[in-house]
């Protein structure tokens, strides 16, 4: 009985505990948020996902806006559709034009918003809003966006205070691209049409590299084999001596 009674006790903390955990939780990713698909590398090209979760159990999120940073322009800033939104973007003269390509441009993105023609993001779930962002600076390791998010009731919420080091995370963080080293390609593909283009003279279009991977795995798969069996027969070995030394027993 006293055993049960402890176990119970331990049972309660722990789902006390676990939910303490998870409503501290919430707020963390509870704001839009940005994150790149693959890497964000200085100098080259990305896609990135503004990631918008819905706050309200009785409003959906109707409209996004998105502001670029303007002490780091962005000479080209393409949206993908999202089925269910109507996309804008707006542009502005740039105080010092950009050098892209042997090429000045004098204009530049400064915003882009998205507004539902539908229900928009309804409670319980997000959406992603993907972004083509290039070149990236190269004088920068992060890119801050100024986010607002707005509501079915109207109610609007401004994710527009940049996070600072050594400091607690504020209440509204704007969404902030965290750049990668610059890389010789920066478009982020040269290196994968190399290593397409080097197959293992087998011609079923595999790589050297993934070739050589997949030997190197076959040849450890084996030994692990081996292993294993070598194991299971000692145990059947040993299985078989206890046997006799009870019986004889």
């Amino acid at each position: 009985m006293q055993a049960s009674r402890v176990a119970s006790r331990v049972a309660a903390a722990g789902a006390v505990a676990g939910t303490a955990v998870l409503a501290l939780s919430v707020p963390a990713f509870a704001h839009v948020s940005v994150q790149p698909e693959g890497s964000a590398a200085k100098g080259g090209y990305a896609v990135v996902d503004f990631k918008v979760p819905n706050e309200r159990d009785d409003a959906s999120t109707t409209r996004l806006e998105v502001n670029l940073p303007a002490d780091h322009p962005v000479a080209s800033v393409m949206p993908q559709p999202v089925p269910g939104w109507n996309v804008k973007v707006t542009t502005a003269k740039l105080a010092k034009p950009l050098t892209v390509h042997g090429r000045k441009i004098d204009e530049a993105v400064t915003k882009v918003t998205w507004t539902a023609d539908g229900k928009g993001v309804q409670p319980g779930y997000f959406q992603k809003f993907p972004l083509s962002l290039g070149a990236l600076p190269e004088d920068t390791d992060r890119m801050v966006f100024k986010a607002i998010q707005t509501y079915s009731d109207n109610e609007v919420v401004r994710w527009i205070e940049a996070p600072q080091d050594g400091r607690a995370e504020p209440e509204n963080p704007a969404p902030v691209l965290q750049l990668s080293a610059a890389t010789d390609d920066h478009h982020g593909t040269a290196a994968a049409t190399d290593a397409s283009e080097k197959t293992d003279g087998k011609g079923d279009g595999r790589t050297a590299a993934a070739a050589r991977s997949t030997g190197g795995s076959d040849t450890t798969a084996r030994v692990l084999g081996v292993i294993g069996i070598a194991v299971g027969a000692a145990g059947v070995a040993y299985g078989v001596l206890a046997g006799r030394r009870r019986t004889t027993a």
